[in-house]
This record gives C-alpha cells, structure tokens and sequence, in this order.
C-alpha cells in the first residue's frame, strides 16, 4: 500500500477554519480524490512541504511532536505540477526499516521534459553511471533495460464511430545496456501482451461478430420483450428461404434428386459464419451442418420481423407433424426444434404455442447450439484445446442468458487467436500455451474485453516487427547496493506523456518536433528518477 497525495476541490470546512490555524492545518481536502477528469498535481513547493512533514511524523528523534505510538506508515507519493525549473512531477518518501525500528527515509524525486526528437537532449549512459556512482559513493553498478514496442494497433477508421482500444505490443528486459536506445538482444526476457476488442469492421471475424450480434439481439428480446431486428442481408425473405429448404429435404425424402442440392452448398458456404479468407484454412466451413444448423444460416439474414419469424416455424412445424421431412440432427442438443426432430421420428410431435417469447427463444437456441460447434470445431482442429476442456463454454446446463455470455468469451479467444495467426504468424509452439492462458481466464472471469492477456515469448519470434521500428518506452535502470542500501537511477523515453497528471502547460518543451519542414519525427518525453537516503542519527 502507498498513499498518493494530489490537489482536491475546496472543502467548506476548511474554509470556515479560523484565520490563525490556516498555515498550521493541513486541509483534509488535499487527502480526498478531485471530482473532475483526472487527478491535478500540487505545486512543487507544497509537495516539498507535504514531504517534510510525512518525514517528521516518521523521524523518532522529534519528541516535541509527543508522538505516543509511532508507527511506520506506507509510502507517501505526491502528485507535482512541475512549476519547478527541473519539471518535477512526482516526489516520493519511503520509510528505512530494521525490523520495526524506523532508521530512516529514502527519498524519490522523478522529473519530466519534453516532447522532442533533438537527439542531443538524450543522455548519454557513461555519463549517468558516472553520475550515479558520485551521488551514491558507489565504485560497481549494474544496468537493466525495459523497451516496449507496439505490434499490431487499431487506428480509428474514417467516417465511422467505432473507437477500439486493441492493440499488440511486447515487453523486453535484460540485463547490461550498452547505449541509449539500444535495441534489446534476441536473449533477452519478453512478455507479449494483447488487449483486443471485437467489432472492428477490418477484423477477420467481423462477419462471425455479426452473427454473435444477432444472438445478442434476441437474447435482449427474451428479455425485454422488444426485438430490434436488424436489415436483412439477403434480397428473398426468409419465409422463401425456409420453404425453398423444407421443398428440397421433402425432394430428397421422397428419393428425386434435383438441381437445389448444389445451390444449397452454395448458401450454406455463402450464409454460415462467413469469414476472411485470410483465415479460411483456421476456420473452415464445417461439413457436418445438421438441419438446424442450416436453417439458422438461412434465418440469421433474411428474418426481420417476429411475424416473420412465427411464420417460418409454422412452416417447419406443418412439415414435422405431416411427416413431410425427416431432418437429420447432431445429438445432445437440448434446443425445443430438436426435440420436435426427435418427436417427428415416432411419428409424434407435441403442440406447441408460437406466441410470445417462443418463436424467439427457438432461434436463439439453435443459433447458440450452431456457433458453439463452429467455435470449437476450430480450436479443437487446430489442436489448441479438448472437447472436455471447453465442456464450461458449451454446457446446457445453465439458462441461454449465461450460455451466449459463454459463447461471447469463445469469440473474443478467437478473436485473439486469429490476430496471432494473421499479423504475427504465430505457429502452434506460441498458439497453444496463450489459448490455455485465455481458456483459464474466461473460465474463472467474467467477459472483458479490455483485459490484457499475456505471454511470454522468445523476442526471436516477433523481432521482425521491431527491429527497425522505434520503441514506445525505452527505459534504463541503473543500480547500486543490496536491500536497505539499494541506489537506483531511471533515465526514460516515451512517446505519450508517462504520467496522467502532466498537462501541456506543465511541460518542458526540447528542441524542435519537425524536420524537413513537414515531416514530424518521432518525438519523446525524457523522464528521470532519482533517489537519495537520510538516516536518522
């Protein structure tokens, strides 16, 4: 635990303190989150002053402060506005133990410059160790690197109002940094980290999102009790669709054999879960689609109303109850069109009312029952997981609510999966270890596609993307001693400002932005942190 210290709205009670306890009260005010858009620093001068005091309340020797009970309290960081020459925008303190004896602070102080592209504001890393060892009185240090480069990131498309915050980037540490900005070597320890959110219109999947959003529009139906259907993608009504289909089993039944049979591929390939071709040989049209699985593909695009709706099942259901058709079903669904499939082959169908929510729920079961065998018909042919292993995402046994916010979990992992195999090339080695990192954390969590999943990685298998690319954060740590004692001096470039709290009118502009007149380089904030110690005597 740390406490962070940073500027609050005025509180009336302090307002109404007397005139005289003013300078000697610290307002509680200073202590309580800023409603607003994000946390505003203090001035440097009343963080230093905040500093003093946190360091007096800690220091043993300051008996006048009749401190009956001292304890150590957590690290204190104070939120700076960089009013200072040096743009100081943290100062930290931090409490020197042994054991439960304070013996003294360790002091942080982190300043902050820029943005420029002047390579001549850069340090140099000589001249820091060299730096580092005089304030520290240290004849050995040792350096660490940190680089973090951004893979894959999604930029806002042009007059649309899709916002995603995906993107692919990786982190890489190692040990003795040769130069300033070095790129980090293949032996190096890195960690790819992926946050990425489905719907973008250019994602290989955008046609199967749509399919999902369908599921999400009845699902809401179910219950709110109000459907908005969306525009049908196909030109024949969905009505035509279904008695096209019903007339060609009913051919097929009675031992004709015609011409429909080919242009029924055709639509199946054509409506069912759609996909790029970039990603055809992953997700491949199955070849085992049972009738409810062909009549979703024919429905999902072309019903746009529940009248529609009602009428199509009164269709099948006509076809079942005469003995018309004899469809063939995958077992273990649990959807009520199977188990009239079912019914039909004793000659049986029970009556069922399609008023209501009914109509809705059947498709929305069959849609559910049709997606969850495409989704792990891929991962299962891809070797990436086992059909006991995704039984949690498609269980029956919960309501259809909880199991499309299952299904919606196994889209966002092929999500993941199809952005590795497309733009990073991953291979199955890679593959493997993050789908069983994403399976374990959609089985224990809820659906959230902003969380960042990670994997660590051999930087040899993504360095193409980075080598001549820049870094977003290049960091070098450099440090002395152990434990208590321990020194470290951090020398940074970024290219967003680091901290949330800097506002362009609190930082030191470098140099100049452009070059060649127009053409902007990259340009960086120049951030250092460095620590000093006092012991109390």
């Amino acid at each position: 635990m740390i406490f962070i210290m940073q500027k609050a709205e005025h509180v009336d009670s302090c307002g109404q303190m007397e005139e005289s306890h003013i300078d000697d009260a610290t307002c509680i005010s200073e202590f309580m989150p800023q409603r607003g858009s994000g946390p505003v620093a203090l001035s440097v001068a009343r963080a230093k002053e905040l500093i003093s005091l946190y360091t007096m309340a800690q220091n043993p020797n300051m008996t006048h402060l009749k401190i009956s009970k001292p304890f150590v309290l957590p690290p204190l960081w104070v939120r700076c506005d960089s009013s200072d020459p040096e743009h100081t925008c943290w100062l930290g303190a931090e409490p020197l133990k042994t054991g439960n004896k304070i013996t003294g602070i360790s002091f942080h102080i982190v300043t902050c410059n820029g943005p420029t592209s002047e390579k001549i504001c850069f340090a140099n890393l000589e001249d820091l160790k060299k730096a580092h060892k005089i304030r520290h009185r240290s004849s050995i240090v040792s350096t660490k690197g940190f680089a973090q480069y951004e893979l894959v990131r999604s930029t806002a498309l042009e007059d649309t109002i899709v916002d995603s915050e995906s993107n692919i980037y990786i982190d890489i540490t190692w040990n003795n940094v040769d130069k300033i900005l070095q790129t980090p070597p293949l032996t190096a320890a890195a960690t790819l980290n992926m946050r990425l959110e489905s719907g973008d219109p250019r994602s290989p999947l955008f046609q199967l999102h749509r399919e999902l959003q369908f599921l999400l529009v009845l699902a809401e139906g179910l219950k709110t009790g109000v459907t908005e259907w969306p525009e049908p993608l196909v030109a024949e009504s969905a009505v035509e669709l279904v008695q096209e289909f019903l007339d060609d089993l009913k051919n097929k039944l009675d031992g004709f054999n015609t011409s429909v049979q080919k242009n029924d591929t055709e639509r199946i390939q054509c409506d069912s879960a759609a996909v790029d071709s970039s990603i055809k040989s992953l997700f491949s049209e199955r070849g085992d689609l049972d009738f409810a699985e062909k009549l979703w593909c024919r429905m999902r695009s072309s019903v746009a109303s529940y009248q529609v709706l009602v009428e199509c099942f009164t269709l099948i259901i006509r076809s079942l109850e005469n003995g018309e058709i004899q469809p063939w079903i995958h077992q273990g669904s649990s959807s009520l069109l199977s188990k009239l499939i079912q019914q039909s082959y004793h000659g049986a169908v029970e009556a069922v009312s399609l008023s209501g929510i009914t109509p809705i729920q059947m498709l929305l079961e069959i849609g559910l029952d049709k997606m969850k065998k495409d989704y792990v018909s891929c991962f299962i042919g891809q070797e990436l997981a086992t059909l006991t292993y995704l039984d949690y995402f498609i269980s029956t046994s919960v309501d259809l609510q909880e199991q499309l916010h299952r299904v919606q979990k196994l889209h966002h992992m092929l999500e993941i999966l199809v952005n590795c195999i497309v733009f990073l090339h991953f291979k199955h080695e890679n593959l493997f270890p993050l789908m069983q990192s994403c399976i374990k954390y959609y089985k224990e969590n809820p659906l959230n596609e902003k969380h960042v999943f990670q994997l660590p990685i051999r930087p040899a298998a993504v360095n193409k993307f980075y080598q001549n690319d820049h870094a977003q954060i290049w960091r070098v740590e450099i440090s002395s001693g152990h434990g208590q004692k321990e020194a470290k001096t951090v020398w940074q470039l970024s290219t967003s400002p680091p901290f949330e709290h800097m506002t362009s009118n609190n930082l030191g502009v470098l140099g100049d932005t452009t070059v060649n007149g127009n053409t902007e380089e990259n340009t960086y904030f120049i951030t250092m942190a460095n620590c000093s110690q006092v012991h109390f005597a």
